[in-house]
């Protein structure tokens, strides 16, 4: 899911009114498998608050790093909590052995890939760490369908209805085809930029080191791999 897109959710984000350090930030792996970083105390043991935490990490005036609920205000930030089906590092999925969705969607994934010139194989990759190809998928932060596109980006690429398999589908290989271009065909780079964003691949040179993204590019190179030979 393009994460870099922050508009759509930054009136969610309106509950932290003051940054917090870094050592006041508590990583919590939901039960579905969802990352978060946040400083908001547990409702319950092993359970993070019930609202949309995404942080963001950035240096302040002074080059300390901070983490905050709210926009920076500094143009050279990173979004730092991703939600999305292949993103928790400590996943005890078998991406080798899990059972693939072959076939699913197929007309629509072959017929936004022929036109994107898109690796069919990658795009069934990417909707499988994306969701699980569950159309009606909803991510804590907004990101809708099949490849969790989030509203922002959705708009970005011509779709209206996020929740319609078909559009969602062509709008998220249409961001990935854009994603291939700027990295020059590269698909590791591509994948890392749709899960956190091209500027964050662009600042560390390569897939950014968040153990999240590092570890949805390996899982969809490895899913890339199975449908590939599907």
């Amino acid at each position: 899911m393009p994460r870099h897109t922050i508009l759509p959710f930054i009136a969610a984000l309106a509950w932290f009114s003051t940054p917090v350090m870094a050592d006041n930030i508590k990583r919590v792996v939901h039960p579905d498998g969802r990352v978060e970083f946040t400083n908001v105390k547990s409702d319950s043991p092993g359970r993070a608050s019930s609202k949309n935490e995404t942080v963001f990490r950035y240096k302040d005036n002074n080059g300390n790093v901070v983490y905050s609920g709210t926009l920076p205000p500094v143009t050279d930030f990173e979004v730092i909590s991703f939600h999305c089906y292949a993103c928790n590092p400590d996943s005890r999925v078998n991406w080798r052995t899990t059972p693939l969705f072959s076939g699913r969607y197929d007309s629509e994934i072959k017929k936004a890939a022929g036109e994107y010139d898109v690796d069919p194989a990658l795009v069934r990759a990417v909707i499988h760490a994306e969701s699980a190809f569950n159309e009606k998928a909803l991510s804590p932060v907004g990101a809708q369908g099949l490849m969790q596109l989030m509203p922002g980006t959705a708009l970005e690429v011509g779709v209206q209805n996020a929740m319609v398999a078909a559009d969602n589908i062509r709008g998220g290989v249409t961001y990935l085809a854009k994603m291939l271009e700027r990295f020059n065909g590269d698909a590791k780079l591509a994948t890392a930029a749709y899960n956190a964003g091209p500027g964050a691949v662009r600042r560390y040179g390569g897939v950014p080191p968040y153990a999240e993204t590092k570890a949805y590019v390996e899982r969809v190179g490895i899913l890339r791999e199975r449908y590939a030979s599907n």
